[in-house]
């Protein structure tokens, strides 16, 4: 069913990414006017971000991109100026790249990027959020159609990695609830590695439905102890943000929190570390920012995708720390890199 010895897929999904890069370049040379401003000497991040009047999530997509891209990065005092290969960018410099860069500026790919970044999104918000719950009405989750498709085209990342995440998990006697779980390959993979625990998989109903596939499927793959892992397999169907959440010893968020704005991801640690057993563990597997935000190139291409597609962007493990912190859990500081250009980080509950 799957080919454990394959190479590190993140190529693909970098090349896959870097078109939202070269917008964001076009967008800062020829629309909002950053190597300009930042020709008059370093400013600060809120300085930069109030004179390009950007609110803050597209601020911390277009920025540290940029830093990652080497033509932003910070002077001693942390103020963002122009790097060497940066002056190119401005009209004062001899020789500038500022009409090559021109060429693409009316692509309608980078215009909409513009829009996006000046209103924090498309000016009509369902528009940009493909596949997240907005406000009090229904998911589009809850679509079957689009359910189906969303799931089955995010399977084939969940088969590279879930077999890398499961072994980096702990390995334990107990409980896993796999939230917004998807194909619930996460899920599946751990219990393989740990044949006397259970887990559950929560979810929109109709992502469910598709993992119940997957999982029938997984059962006949004929991996030793693959048949076994279906009874030892709870689905939960529900919202993460408002419905209950069973009691449990490991909580595993992958490519979750990314999905959503600041103050959400906030909420989404409080509940999740209430339902943590004493002694158990959150663990968080996402694409991380730096701490410095200044890259990696390859998570600031996927931050920029991620602002175009919902209410979110990539966080740095910085942040992550800080929410679970507040949730009154005790982040440690080991970071563990998987594959795709993600990582783990995790939190122990007192």
């Amino acid at each position: 069913m799957h080919d454990f010895s394959g190479p590190d897929l993140a190529p693909i999904t970098q090349h896959l990414r870097a078109m939202y890069r070269s917008r964001l370049l076009i967008a800062a040379v020829h629309h909002l006017p950053v190597f300009e401003l930042l020709s008059e000497g370093p400013l600060s991040f809120s300085t930069l971000q109030a004179r390009l009047r950007l609110l803050e999530r597209p601020a911390m997509v277009l920025f540290p991109a940029l830093c990652a891209m080497g033509l932003l990065d910070h002077d001693a005092q942390g103020n963002l100026q122009l790097t060497d290969l940066g002056r190119h960018l401005t009209q004062q410099a001899t020789p500038n790249l500022t009409g090559y860069v021109g060429l693409e500026k009316n692509d309608p790919g980078v215009l909409e990027m513009v829009e996006r970044l000046r209103n924090d999104g498309p000016q009509e918000a369902p528009g940009g959020i493909s596949y997240v719950k907005e406000g009090a009405g229904p998911s589009p989750m809850d679509d079957p159609d689009l359910a189906r498709t969303l799931t089955l085209a995010l399977a084939g990342r969940a088969q590279s990695l879930a077999p890398i995440v499961a072994n980096k998990l702990p390995k334990r006697e107990g409980h896993l609830l796999d939230v917004a779980g998807g194909t619930g390959f996460f899920a599946y993979e751990w219990l393989l590695v740990n044949p006397t625990s259970t887990a559950t998989v929560f979810d929109r109903p109709q992502v469910l439905a598709v993992a119940a596939e997957l999982l029938d499927a997984f059962g006949k793959s004929g991996r030793a102890g693959a048949e076994r892992v279906r009874e030892r397999v709870t689905f939960q169907p529900g919202d993460m943000l408002t419905d209950a959440l069973p009691q449990t010893d490991l909580l595993l968020a992958a490519s979750l929190f990314h999905d959503w704005p600041t103050q959400t991801c906030q909420v989404l640690a409080r509940r999740f570390a209430a339902v943590l057993r004493p002694g158990g563990a959150l663990w968080i597997h996402d694409g991380f920012l730096n701490d410095t935000l200044d890259g990696p190139l390859a998570v600031t291409e996927y931050s920029a995708q991620l602002f175009w597609v919902t209410k979110g962007r990539a966080y740095s493990r910085h942040e992550y720390r800080g929410w679970l912190a507040q949730a009154g859990l005790e982040p440690t500081p080991e970071n563990i890199s998987t594959q795709m250009d993600y990582g783990l980080i995790w939190a122990r509950k007192p």
